[in-house]
C-alpha cells in the first residue's frame, strides 16, 4: 500500500510524492538523496492521505501537483494556508 505526502521547508516550499514507506522517504529527502528537495530542507511531513494502491496513489498526487499553490491544494490536503502562500 501506498501513500501520498506533502512534506514543507522552512522556506514555506511545498513536496508532493508517493512512497510505501513515508517516514522513511522523507529522511531519504533530508539527507539529501533527492535530487530536488537537496539543500532545501529540513522536510517536515505536513499531510500524508490514507493507504491506497499505487495506481490510486498515482492519481491523487497528479491531482494535488495539478493543485499545488492553488485553492484546491489546501482543500484537498486540509492544510492551513499562511500568508505568503
Amino acid at each position: 500500500m501506498y501513500q501520498v505526502y506533502v512534506i514543507r521547508n522552512p522556506a514555506g516550499r511545498f513536496y508532493i510524492g508517493i512512497s510505501d514507506n513515508v517516514e522513511n522517504r522523507v529522511a531519504q529527502h533530508n539527507a539529501g538523496v533527492s535530487k530536488w528537495t537537496k539543500a532545501r530542507g529540513p522536510w517536515s511531513i505536513r499531510w500524508t492521505s490514507k493507504p491506497m494502491s499505487i495506481t490510486d496513489a498515482r492519481k491523487l498526487e497528479n491531482l494535488l501537483k495539478k493543485q499545488k499553490g492553488g485553492n484546491g491544494f489546501y482543500v484537498l490536503t486540509g492544510i492551513e494556508r499562511t500568508k505568503g502562500s
